[in-house]
């Protein structure tokens, strides 16, 4: 079974690095060219770039933003929002993208999960699910759906997703735990890798997620001091959590 990853995630609105919590009250916390650069030499697994306002605004991700980060980079690197068509994915891979994530788009035309997999290959697909009270919402979190978290999951593997991104509203931003009910439904319920995100305060909170999740998104816990992450994987190890080597 693959090790657990540690996947640092980079809200972007206005070209910098934001964060809040449960998707309000945003606050620039950096730019995310120093802060990806430095996360990736600091050890991360891997980093999501989350570009939180493109959906809202009606437009593509910040391609040229997109490039810089990744010519900073020594990970995968995944980058969503505004991700509407198979060609907008293309244009993120060929910016130094190794994976890309839909969210909104994908509750609004699932055939585009397929698309995307068919095209790209499942390994690149990253459906990005946010929900509260186990509701999917969309648009940057702002609009319920009616969709329940667990049955959609379901049916984005069913479509070709490599992976779920699922972030819950409720814990998000809190640095108070994952929302570890609902990252074990949807763990249960599909069997591509899902990777808990939202309210990672301290050490104890990851191995929890870990242990019902494949992977563990962190913002909040390390953005407003990167050097923690090495700090935070020495934790983890003691708790007895496996983690891959840092490159």
């Amino acid at each position: 079974m693959p090790l657990p990853r540690l996947i640092l995630c980079l809200d972007v609105a206005g070209g910098r690095v934001v964060k809040g919590v449960r998707f309000q009250d945003l606050r620039d916390v950096g730019d995310p060219v120093a802060l990806g650069a430095a996360y990736s030499d600091a050890g991360a697994d891997e980093l999501v770039f989350l570009d939180v306002k493109a959906t809202v605004e009606g437009r593509a991700t910040l391609l040229e933003l997109v490039r810089r980060v990744a010519d900073r980079l020594t990970i995968p690197f995944a980058v969503g929002g505004g991700v509407r068509s198979v060609e907008d994915a293309e244009a993120l891979l060929r910016a130094g993208a190794d994976k890309v994530a839909v969210n909104s788009a994908a509750l609004e035309r699932p055939e585009l999960i397929s698309e995307l997999a068919e095209r790209l290959g499942s390994q690149a697909v990253i459906v990005a699910i946010d929900a509260a009270g186990g509701e999917v919402y969309t648009r940057a979190g702002t609009r319920p759906t009616g969709r329940r978290a667990v049955d959609w999951a379901g049916e984005c593997e069913a479509r070709g997703a490599g992976e779920i991104l699922l972030t819950s509203i409720d814990a998000d931003g809190t640095r108070e735990g994952y929302d570890l009910e609902l990252t074990r439904a949807v763990a249960e319920a599909v069997s591509v890798p899902v990777i808990a995100s939202g309210g990672a305060g301290e050490a104890r909170h990851v191995a929890e997620a870990l242990e019902v999740a494949q992977a563990a998104l962190l913002a909040s816990i390390v953005h407003e001091n990167p050097a923690r992450l090495a700090g935070l994987r020495m934790e983890l190890r003691e708790m007895g959590v496996q983690l891959r080597d840092a490159a």
